[in-house]
């Protein structure tokens, strides 16, 4: 059996982890980003969480053949670079040079959403699929996709599925992270509730404290029609940018992470029959799916990312 390290960079925590070839984590390690500090001292504790991870597993570290990392932000994935990460406040970091000097074994960088997509497809929701899809809706919209357990680079957050419509923070407008992501239904439900101040949408976001993700959906559970009308615009336009990838990239699977995922089948069962009336007239719609692994997508996949 070949063991491999994965690392899951995140922004409030840094887990690490000895995986097998199957998918399958034998042990696992988490240290706090601590984000406001120097990339180098991040660094030593990346490099002490493996070490520890290692140490739990019982394997001799010989055994590890090489260690894959998943990192946000704008990366060489060539050259093991990360080349700025806003959030951690990164810059020009050769994170793969440094941790394989450590470390003695090879090293490689991956976008930490496409990690996550080959996660699911290795363990999780995807699993067994040549080709398929993960879409995250969160802060953003973050997209990976894997074909025959590869993953094959590319951003589809921001492309755009209503010219001339909301501005995003890419400086673009009517991308579907504008639309599509957490962050884009809030928007529209707070824009609901403006039009609204008394109703029950209203009535549920004070009740709760905020305006959440799921502000909407337990509107709609107390019976609010407004609360279905926000819901349903903003399944059509989620529906318009996964068809749009269907009708492209052909996945067999379509698994949705994410804050708002989190509604499964409330969220899913609408949404199918939106794409399918969306999808181009002979493709074969693929399986639209909830992600199963959360964290460990993350994890699994960046092992995974450096297996031969």
């Amino acid at each position: 059996m070949a063991y491999y390290i994965g690392v899951d960079i995140g922004g409030t925590n840094i887990k690490t982890g000895v995986v097998d070839s199957t998918g399958n984590i034998i042990s696992e390690a988490s240290v706090p980003t601590g984000a406001d500090r120097p990339q180098d001292i991040v660094l030593q504790d990346i490099l002490s969480a493996v070490k520890n991870s290692i140490e739990v597993s019982k394997l001799d570290p010989k055994e590890i053949l090489a260690v894959g990392l998943g990192s946000p932000g704008a990366i060489d994935t060539e050259n093991g670079i990360v080349i700025r990460n806003y959030n951690l406040g990164w810059k020009d970091f050769h994170i793969c040079e440094k941790i394989s000097g450590e470390l003695k074994i090879p090293a490689k960088l991956a976008n930490d959403a496409d990690a996550a997509a080959l996660g699911e497809v290795v363990s999780g929701s995807a699993k067994g699929a040549k080709r398929a899809l993960i879409i995250t809706l969160g802060t953003g919209v973050g997209t990976g996709v894997v074909v025959n357990e590869k993953i094959l680079p590319g951003e589809f957050g921001h492309m755009v599925i209503a010219y001339g419509g909301r501005p995003c923070t890419c400086g673009r407008k009517g991308c579907f992270e504008a639309y599509s992501s957490a962050t884009g239904l809030i928007n529209m439900t707070k824009e609901a509730i403006a039009k609204h101040p008394g109703g029950v949408l209203a009535d549920t976001a004070k009740l709760e404290g905020e305006v959440s993700g799921r502000t909407v959906f337990d509107a709609v559970e107390k019976g609010d029609e407004i609360a279905k009308k926000v819901i349903d615009e903003y399944l059509e336009y989620l529906a318009c940018g996964i068809a749009n990838l269907i009708n492209g990239l052909q996945p067999e699977v379509v698994s949705l992470g994410g804050g708002v995922a989190k509604q499964g089948e409330k969220l899913l069962a609408p949404l199918r029959v939106k794409v399918e009336r969306e999808v181009f007239k002979g493709l074969m719609l693929p399986k639209i799916v909830c992600c199963t692994l959360g964290y460990k997508a993350g994890l699994i996949g960046a092992a995974m990312s450096v297996k031969e």
